[in-house]
């Protein structure tokens, strides 16, 4: 099966490390595609099409602000991520539970 395109869900979106590092940087607030390209040390026309394949998924979303876009973090739109990341985020905590468990016996049996 081909690979889905970029543009088609936030997955495939923050799959690029440079969509994540942009996401990152608008969790501080609004920013300009300037702003953020001198943040990333990259040329304005790469930031933008990142940003385009993040608002396409709905991960961004911008506003005008007189001569300049404002661009935003959607929260909701990771909403799929985290849920996926979250089942696996319950076996962790369970095993890092048992793994105390067999650590205090070990320490029990030092004593």
């Amino acid at each position: 099966m081909a690979r889905a395109a970029t543009t088609t869900d936030a997955f495939n979106a923050i799959a690029e490390p440079r969509r994540r590092e942009i996401l990152d940087l608008l969790l501080g607030g609004e920013r300009s595609v300037n702003e953020l390209a001198g943040m990333l040390g990259l040329a304005q026309p790469q930031v933008s099409k990142h940003l385009r394949v993040l608002r396409e998924v709905g991960l961004v979303d911008a506003r005008d602000d007189g001569r300049q876009r404002l661009y935003r973090v959607v929260g909701s739109a990771l909403k799929p991520v985290h849920d996926w990341v979250g089942r696996y985020q319950r076996t962790w905590s369970e095993r890092f539970d048992e793994l105390d468990a067999v650590l205090e016996e070990l320490k029990d049996e030092e004593k």
